[in-house]
């Protein structure tokens, strides 16, 4: 039988804080019961006539099929607009275009750029928004994340996630909040002038002080992987960060993750998996590597058997399925 928290029931999710620690949890729960039952074969109607409206300011391969694919396995449907589709604070104010849209939808879900954008929508349609991808943080790919080392090691509490890259993108400022809600212990290695944001720092120090999890920011990476359970990485330049390419590069260049930073932490396969948000330039096969071979993440690591990236990408479908019925199943299902 499927158990989901009540108490998400018509809720938006802008960041993770925007969660208790507990409906954190039970949302990797329901989504590990949802991937069970999709896995035997069960296409269920907790959606059923649920509309939801996907607003995507940024291109997507995961987001935008996981959100829609998860809808209509439960007997709802998705309509994808991009900037080109709609006048989204163009003609029409963010404001205008989410009173209208809340009126006609059940729920939105954003992936672009400002978070202010998304914290308008929420604040104007009247009706749930999910945080998708801003700038500043990326909620459900954490959602994803966290249920995929559940999976690998049977538990969250105690383990340590390193994060290695670029510390202050959305991805990393998630993760660490993430991390520090469910106890894993966080450190994220990135050059000095990467630096996450001290008051986001401290606000993941102060969650981790709560469930026994430590929060650090390190500089050298084959000193801040000891001990790692998971390896994580993300691109090097982000969407909209193309004109800084050559300095991430130089910056990021010592903070690839290989073989040899691998074997600096110390575990072998079975205690350490690789994640990775996708998608990943890890070999010659797109136009960013053409002539510089891997960046990130190395060919060896990225097809190793630890390495769980596909994984971690279909439980975006999983996780945001976990949310949409949360938020919008009609509760007398329970």
């Amino acid at each position: 039988m499927l158990k989901w928290n009540p108490e998400l029931h018509g809720r938006s999710l802008l960041r993770l804080a925007d969660l208790s620690d507990d409906e954190m949890v039970n949302l990797i729960d329901l989504a590990v019961a949802l991937k069970a039952r999709r896995r035997a074969g069960v296409r269920g109607d907790l959606l059923s006539r649920r509309q939801v409206a996907l607003i995507f300011e940024k291109s997507s391969t995961r987001t935008r099929n996981a959100s829609s694919v998860a809808i209509r396995d439960e007997g709802g449907s998705a309509e994808y607009l991009t900037k080109n589709d709609i006048h989204l604070g163009a003609k029409e104010s963010v404001k205008d275009t989410a009173r209208v849209l809340g009126r006609m939808f059940d729920g939105i879900l954003f992936r672009g750029f400002a978070q202010s954008t998304v914290a308008t929508l929420a604040a104007y349609s009247g009706v749930p928004v999910w945080n998708g991808l801003t700038d500043q943080f990326h909620p459900t790919q954490i959602l994803a994340d966290l249920m995929t080392i559940r999976e690998s090691f049977g538990r969250l509490k105690g383990l340590k996630v390193v994060y290695v890259g670029d510390g202050r993108n959305n991805v990393a400022n998630s993760l660490m909040m993430g991390c520090a809600k469910v106890g894993i212990h966080y450190a994220n290695c990135t050059p000095v002038e990467l630096t996450p944001d001290p008051v986001l720092v401290r606000e993941a120090q102060g969650i981790g002080a709560r469930t026994g999890a430590t929060v650090e920011v390190c500089h050298d990476p084959r000193i801040g992987v000891s001990g790692a359970n998971v390896l994580y990485t993300d691109v090097w330049v982000s969407m909209g960060e193309e004109a800084q390419k050559e300095t991430r590069l130089r910056l990021l260049r010592p903070y690839q993750v290989n073989m040899e930073l691998v074997k600096a932490t110390g575990n072998a396969c079975g205690e350490l998996i690789f994640l990775h948000c996708l998608p990943a330039f890890h070999d010659n096969e797109t136009t960013m590597t053409a002539t510089s071979g891997a960046l990130e993440v190395t060919d060896e690591v990225f097809e190793a058997p630890f390495s769980k990236v596909f994984d971690e990408a279909e439980n975006r479908m999983h996780t945001i399925k976990a949310l949409y019925v949360s938020v919008l199943a009609d509760l007398s299902a329970l």
